[in-house]
């Protein structure tokens, strides 16, 4: 069932929308700085990212009606941009691609958009630039996938191990979303802090061991196995998060994977992890990989009074 989101959040981020498209000059006849509208110099880029394309492929790809990239693609023949040329595998098909002149207005596009971004970017801080990142590129898969009601899953590779910035980035990534989901403050952050430099701290053993969810370089998730701090056979599953931005797109089901199936190579017979109620997408999950419900009571460990539960995976 879809999430029924407030009138509030949708009018700024169609607020928000409307201001990109006017900064960035879609509202203009000619865009980047070249003598093009829109719908063409996004053309010259595709071309140029992809290779040659056939009509109906340029089509798809900007949502143009075919007849509309055709006008289009005569034009930026004529203009000396593009070049046709028949298909290898049928002659009936002509596949587009760059001219000599379309290759130094593909590079003056990127140039005058680089600069835009530099300058917009230049003012925040590496948070704030990262937030700008996946904030726009989760949008962006969101609307690409709004036809099959679901977002385009992001391309996200796991690493299991240390790895440098983790520490910050894992206790960043806590304090933020714990803060808006319940009020948590610095003393929360500060045991997230101290536990987890604690546990990177300590000599390498088979029986712990730490997995991040990176995308696009950047740290967007993590969850650690400590196999030595609950005793023999039990197995504790920690700091697991996902980035705020990124959530829902499979990642933290891709980190408990891998965290369940090390603690099943290794011969543990039971699995916890401490939470508390409210946090329902993640219960989910866990439920989903065989963590029932142990124990439930009030208690203010975190600084702040909530339900806490403890959940339990026995081995298979």
């Amino acid at each position: 069932m879809a999430t029924e989101l407030e009138p509030p959040l949708i009018d700024q981020v169609r607020e928000a929308s409307r201001r990109i498209v006017r900064e960035l000059g879609f509202m203009k006849p000619t865009l980047a700085a070249t003598e093009y509208p829109p719908s063409a110099v996004h053309a010259i880029v595709e071309i140029g990212r992809r290779g040659a394309l056939a009509g109906a492929q340029l089509a798809e790809l900007l949502k143009l009606e075919k007849s509309s990239v055709s006008r289009m693609v005569r034009k930026l023949v004529e203009a000396g941009e593009l070049r046709e040329d028949p298909c290898p595998e049928d002659g009936r098909v002509k596949l587009l691609s760059l001219t000599a002149r379309g290759r130094r207005t593909l590079a003056a596009i990127d140039a005058y958009g680089s600069t835009q971004v530099s300058r917009a970017l230049a003012p925040l801080s590496a948070a704030q630039r990262h937030a700008v990142e996946n904030g726009l590129l989760t949008y962006a898969q969101a609307l690409a996938g709004r036809q099959a009601g679901r977002p385009e899953t992001p391309a996200v590779h796991i690493e299991q191990g240390y790895r440098p910035g983790v520490i910050g980035r894992v206790v960043d990534m806590h304090a933020r979303f714990y803060a808006r989901a319940a009020g948590f403050g610095a003393y929360f952050e500060s045991k997230v802090a101290s536990g987890l430099a604690e546990f990177c701290a300590r000599p390498a053993s088979p029986r712990s061991s730490l997995w991040t969810a990176t995308h696009n370089g950047q740290i967007v998730g993590a969850v650690a196995i400590d196999g030595e701090d609950l005793g023999p056979g039990i197995a504790h599953l920690r700091w697991f998060i996902v980035d705020d931005g990124l959530r829902g797109a499979g990642i933290g089901g891709k980190l408990l994977d891998e965290a369940v199936a090390f603690c099943d190579k290794q011969g543990f017979g039971t699995v916890r992890l401490w939470t508390f109620q409210g946090l329902d997408a993640a219960r989910r999950l866990y439920e989903a990989r065989g963590f029932v419900l142990a124990e439930e009571w009030t208690g203010n460990q975190w600084g702040k009074e909530v339900v806490e539960q403890r959940f339990e995976r026995s081995r298979p």
